[in-house]
């Protein structure tokens, strides 16, 4: 799987499974890195996760696994974890994303391999980090959404706490995770040292909280349900417009509002005195919201998005994901990937990679590996096995060509 991108010189071990982990272990594969995800012997259960499939995989695993090469290795037998040390060895980098203490069970924890490697760049995710009262427990993504306060902020207001509409836990996780590993191997660059990456789904969550928590912790004013305005910005927020398509506007500024008043046919209260100034539209923003929000109903979506656009503010329509895909600007910016694998029926549409670097581009995307597709190639190629040991290791089931079955998780 040869690349030319800015990690073509970096090689992942990739222990993790379902979300967190594979999001991570992708940014890296996007960039260039040869990722090996080693799968135990039901393979990563994201491959069978219901309702929709392309060909014989779910899209969720097509979603978080690309540009990847998959090995099946049991790491509960002894020779399992000696081929995963003897690939390890030809890595830069393992990540994975058990709850603690497994790993140092299996013998292969970062205090356990740093004699041996002592330049890895090991990265642990978990639900709530390697230390502390919780760290045992498992997690998944609505868990810390819960536990951060993250959804004591997501809802209508007056309604009740909802998890956001995609899982921000396992998907920051695997950002930080990343950024994590690139900053650990810069490290070794100039030590020579290798490091233990503890990345916590709950440390990442109370970390995105952000504003609201320094809001919080400076005036001990407990923030709520923002629904769709903004505490701080009194006409960043949704408005209904006369032809029943609901719009995100952003009238802050002095020319934006001057235009959306008379647009909606109010311009008198461009002089109103409670509205002059930013300031004063905060503190007054329940009686300004009810005059916009009776103007909008007068007027079309298009009508307020072309006059807003037209002062240089910000203005969309809160899209269907049908309609997000069909928009030009996403499509221009190839947020929509085609893949392609070499099976019958591994053909995928999935989203796009957001990061685009103009002198070094990706010009092509791999089709996520089937479990084990991988194993013979990477131990003869990269690990130097010879078939007749990659047959003994086979038939010991140490090592395994596909999935044996579908592997379950309890919570």
């Amino acid at each position: 799987m040869p690349s030319d991108g800015p990690l073509s010189h970096l090689r992942i071990l990739d222990l993790t499974q379902r979300l967190a982990g594979p999001y991570g272990t992708q940014m890296l594969g996007d960039l260039g890195a040869d990722v090996i995800k080693l799968e135990p012997p039901g393979g990563d259960p994201t491959h069978k996760t219901p309702p929709y499939f392309a060909g014989d995989e779910s899209t969720y695993y097509l979603s978080f696994n690309r540009n990847k090469r998959s090995i099946i290795v049991d790491l509960k037998k002894p020779e399992g974890r000696a081929v995963a040390r003897r690939v390890l060895a030809k890595c830069d980098a393992l990540i994975e994303n058990n709850r603690p203490g497994v790993m140092a069970r299996l013998g292969l924890s970062y205090e356990d391999l740093k004699p041996d490697f002592p330049g890895l760049v090991y990265c642990s995710i978990s639900g709530f980090g390697q230390t502390g009262p919780d760290a045992g427990r498992g997690a998944l993504d609505p868990i810390v959404q819960a536990m951060s306060g993250v959804m004591s902020l997501t809802g209508e207001l007056g309604g009740r706490s909802v998890r956001a509409g995609i899982p921000t836990g396992d998907i920051c996780a695997g950002m930080y995770a990343t950024t994590g590993i690139l900053a650990a191997l810069l490290r070794r660059e100039k030590t020579g040292l290798g490091e233990f990456i503890d990345i916590s789904m709950l440390d990442v969550q109370v970390a995105m909280v952000g504003y609201q928590a320094a809001a919080y912790l400076q005036s001990g004013k407990v923030p709520g349900l923002q629904g769709r305005a903004h505490d701080s910005y009194a006409l960043s927020y949704c408005v209904a417009a006369r032809d029943g398509v609901d719009v995100m506007i952003a009238a802050n500024g002095p020319r934006p509002f001057e235009a959306l008043a008379r647009t909606i046919g109010r311009p008198e209260i461009i002089e109103d005195a409670r509205f002059l100034t930013p300031q004063d539209r905060n503190r007054n923003k329940a009686d300004l919201r009810k005059i916009i929000d009776e103007g909008c109903k007068t007027v079309t979506s298009t009508e307020i998005i072309a006059c807003l656009h037209k002062v240089g503010a910000p203005a969309a329509v809160i899209n269907s994901i049908d309609r997000a895909f069909a928009e030009p600007q996403v499509l221009h910016r190839e947020m929509l990937l085609e893949l392609q694998g070499k099976r019958d029926g591994d053909r995928a549409r999935v989203a796009g990679d957001p990061v685009k670097l103009t002198e070094a581009p990706r010009a092509h995307y791999d089709y996520p590996p089937h479990a084990g597709e991988h194993t013979r190639a990477v131990l003869k190629d990269l690990c130097g096995y010879d078939d007749t040991a990659i047959e003994t290791l086979t038939k010991m089931g140490a090592v395994l060509d596909a999935p044996i079955a579908e592997q379950t998780q309890e919570f």
